[in-house]
Order: C-alpha cells, then structure tokens, then sequence
C-alpha cells in the first residue's frame, strides 16, 4: 500500500528493547510513513505531546509503565484518546488474558512471535483510514474557505442591488414600488444569508469571531433592536435593571438580540420579552423569552449550523441561534436554553461577563 499525503502518517512504537523496536519498524516501514520509537510509557507520553500518532504499538511487558497503564491514561486523555493501540506481548501468562489490554483501551491484542502479514495488515487499514481523515479534513477546510470567499464577494454585488432598490422605491409609480419593494426584501434577506454563511466561514477557517471592544450599553441595543423590529408591527418589551453597560463588541451584540428576538418571533408566540440585568457586578444577563416551548426533537439541535432541515425556516439558512452562540462564546459568556415540554414559554439566557 502506498500512501499519498503531503505529509507523512505518523506510527508509535513503544518497547523497552531496541532491537523489538527495529524489527517493528522494519516490518512496517514504506513511503509516506515516519515511525516515532519510545523506550518507555514516559517517553511514549512526552512524544504524544508533540506528534500526532495514526496507531501505537505498545509492548506490554516494559519496566515503570507498563503497556496497560499506557494504554488506559493515552484513553483518559483529550489529545490521544482516539489514537488506536495494539498491545504486544511475549508473556503465555499475558496471553491469556487480553480483555485486561481491552478494558486498558487498546483495539487489539497480539501474541510474539507476532506473523508479519497479521501485523502489516491490521496496522494498514489504520493507516489509511489516517489517510482519508485528512483527505476529508482538506476538503472541508478548502470547502470552508470557498464560502467565506464567494460570500466576500457577494457582499458588493448585494449591496449595489439594496441601495438601486431604495432609489427607486422614492421615484417610481405604485405599481412599479411593490415590485421594488419585493427586489428589495429579497435582495435584504439574501444578504443576511451571506453576512451568516461569512461568520460561519470565520469561525470554522479563522478560529473564531473577532470581536471590536468598546464601552456599551446592553439595555440601549436591546431598546433599539426592539423598536427597528417593531415597525413590522411585532410585540416587544425591553426590560433593564441595574449596571447594563460592559466592554463589548457592540455591532455583535445588536446581532445576538437580533436573532434572538427574531428566532422568538419566528418560532414562538408573542408577546416576546426581553430582559437585560446588570444588577450582578461582574455580568450582565441578557434574556430573551416567548411563548411556547421547543420540542423534544429540535431540542438537541438548537445551536447546530444548519438545522433548516430540522427546524423549517424561509427567511435563513438556520445559522442565526448557531452565531448568537459563537458571538457569546467570543466575549466569553455563556449562553443557556430553558425550556421544558409543555412549559408555557422558552427563555435564551446570555451571561456576558463585563469584560471580553
């Protein structure tokens, strides 16, 4: 099997013998792949830390650590549980025992002499299953930066449409205003599809949202969004308390209660409350409540990208509460959901700390 990656698929082997560890990279060494020797569970752990393995072959039988207390803290461990381990032992005893190495962690379980051909195949298919993970995470990655590209782009284009729209809707006759007014709906809610699949593209791409921290007044953006979106005749009521004021990206946080006013509108029953406390010293919590509570199914995929498909929508691409989250997150804050089944109303929680 020839591997084809631009960079090489990385093997561990573990033994405390020098010539177990030259004889398995013997037998497995090819193009494409660069094995990393470790004579001890120390070393193994301290080579994990700087490299990212596709399969590890740990000998069970080695002084300090052995095999099974490698293999169980490897499973413990965010960085490297998903790492599969073959346990490798020359002991009868051991052998008779290799639920032990199962419930340690590892996929496998080997007896010395180990068949070259056993060995070579098991540890292929990990390898190539190595190999199409990053295939797949290039394609989303190049995938990810085409949207945020086109979306980019788009922006221009949309924009000269919107203000054409506006200019005619003041100089044409009646007739000819309705349809201007429906290019200029449209032409609007297409551009908060983009403006969303962009911040979509910036948090999958870029890592994250960044964030322009100035002095803010959460009660004011609440207030403000309230009445732009009453002029489409929605019930809204803003209410404050205490210190509602922080260092925040303000233009973020009028889209947090934008959408969350908008997705109350959409999904629940008015009347939609808002609520901004700032009597807590170190946060400001921003709620946002309607009536009617989320059923059971949509429930675990409120905050997914793209839930349209879950939740049915007209007016986005169901990404509006998945960036409300993210731009939460950004600041630092914490965004809660309560609603139970058959409750009378839904609230959105957000606790921002006063600092970014």
């Amino acid at each position: 099997m020839k591997l084809t990656t631009r960079e090489p698929v990385r093997f561990l082997l573990v033994d405390d013998l020098d010539e177990n560890l030259v004889a398995l990279e013997a037998l497995l060494r090819r193009d494409g792949l660069e094995c990393i020797r470790a004579r001890s569970g120390e070393e193994a752990l301290e080579a994990l830390l700087t490299h990212d393995v596709a399969l590890a072959i740990v000998d069970v039988q080695m002084p300090g650590m052995d095999g099974y207390e490698l293999a169980e803290i490897m499973r413990n461990t965010p960085r490297t549980k998903t790492i599969p381990i073959i346990l490798v032992t020359a002991d009868a005893y051991e052998a008779l025992r290799p639920f032990q190495g199962y419930d340690a962690g590892a996929v496998d379980f080997l007896v010395k002499p180990i068949e070259p051909r056993i060995l070579q195949s098991k540890a292929n298919t990990f390898f190539e299953l190595a190999v199409q993970r990053r295939r797949l995470e290039e394609s989303i990655a190049l995938n990810d930066m085409f949207v945020a590209a086109l979306s980019h782009d788009l922006r221009n284009p949309l924009s000269a449409i919107v203000s054409g729209a506006a200019i005619l809707a003041h100089t044409s006759d009646e007739p000819t205003r309705r349809v201007v007014e429906r290019v200029r709906s449209a032409a609007n809610r297409m551009t908060r599809m983009i403006e969303q699949l962009f911040d979509l593209s910036r948090v999958r791409v870029g890592g994250g949202l960044e964030l322009v921290t100035q002095h803010a007044d959460l009660g004011e953006i609440a207030r403000r969004i309230a009445a732009e979106q009453q002029l489409g005749g929605a019930s809204i009521a803003v209410e404050t308390a205490g210190d509602t004021t922080g260092q925040w990206d303000d233009v973020r946080l009028g889209q947090v209660v934008a959408n969350l006013v908008g997705n109350a509108r959409k999904h629940g029953t008015p009347p939609v409350t808002v609520r901004v406390d700032g009597s807590a010293a170190p946060r400001v919590v921003l709620s946002v409540t309607n009536a009617g509570a989320i059923s059971d199914e949509v429930r675990p995929y409120v905050f997914d990208p793209f839930r349209s498909g879950r939740v049915r929508s007209t007016d986005g691409l169901g990404l509006g509460l998945f960036i409300v989250k993210e731009i939460v997150n950004a600041h630092g804050g914490d965004l809660r959901i309560a609603s139970a089944p058959g409750a009378a109303e839904t609230t959105f929680e957000a606790v921002l700390p006063r600092r970014s």
